[in-house]
């Protein structure tokens, strides 16, 4: 089962600072039918004004992924934790027992990203951050785990939820396979371009929310950058 849910359809907020969509109820959004996908409880696709952002502000019980789609961000929290994190990269929070933190965009261009929040698997946890380079090319025809719940990922940014992220960038014509697992969903969105699952058009920063397919196989209709989160 495929169900897109066409950019245009998503809720959102102009800020004047922060141009907010959210795929799932957020904030004022309120959507019964978009509460969530599984574990998945928010995707949002933000835009940052220059030299704006988000004031700190606290977290628990909540793993944040946020890949950086344009620009950069600077993060800081209360653990000490400092970094910025540029386009193509990727940053994961575990909020555990409580963290505040603050998320800036320090130059003078506007910053877009999706930020990600997972139901954590375990809580009662430390909290904690961390931020790694994933570049383009080594997702070039393929899905890269940058962020994992499981052991074995290799480099993927540790997570705390039974769930993975994934990205590829694929030419138009190309084609990536995922082995999902007839028992887990996905939410896949094209951060560029568009692609086609299973015979669906998925186009640029719509989402897909994907269950009951064993095996997930997404060909680029145009040169595409994709997101995916597999959980459970």
């Amino acid at each position: 089962m495929i169900d897109v849910r066409p950019f245009a359809s998503l809720g959102g907020a102009n800020h004047g600072w922060l141009d907010a969509k959210h795929h799932f109820s957020f904030a004022n959004y309120h959507d019964p039918k978009r509460m969530g996908w599984g574990p998945i409880r928010v995707w949002n696709d933000d835009a940052i004004a220059p030299k704006s952002g988000f004031p700190p502000h606290p977290h628990r019980d909540m793993e944040i992924i946020t890949y950086v789609r344009s620009g950069a961000i600077t993060h800081k929290d209360s653990l000490g934790n400092f970094g910025r994190t540029e386009a193509g990269d990727v940053q994961v929070m575990s909020a555990g027992t409580g963290i505040t933190h603050a998320e800036y965009n320090d130059d003078d261009v506007p910053t877009t990203l999706f930020q990600i929040w997972i139901q954590p698997s375990r809580t009662g946890e430390k909290p904690g951050w961390g931020a790694r380079p994933f570049p383009k090319g080594d997702r070039s025809g393929k899905f890269v785990t940058l962020a994992s719940g499981f052991d074995g990922d290799g480099d993927a940014l540790p997570i705390r939820t039974d769930a993975r992220v994934v990205g590829a960038t694929l030419k138009a014509g190309e084609t990536a396979t995922y082995l999902l697992g007839h028992d887990r969903r996905a939410y896949l969105v094209p951060a560029i371009g568009s692609v086609e699952i299973e015979g669906v058009r998925v186009n640029t920063r719509d989402g897909a929310a994907i269950s009951q397919v064993e095996t997930l196989t997404v060909t680029a209709i145009e040169d595409s950058e994709i997101v995916l989160v597999d959980a459970a």
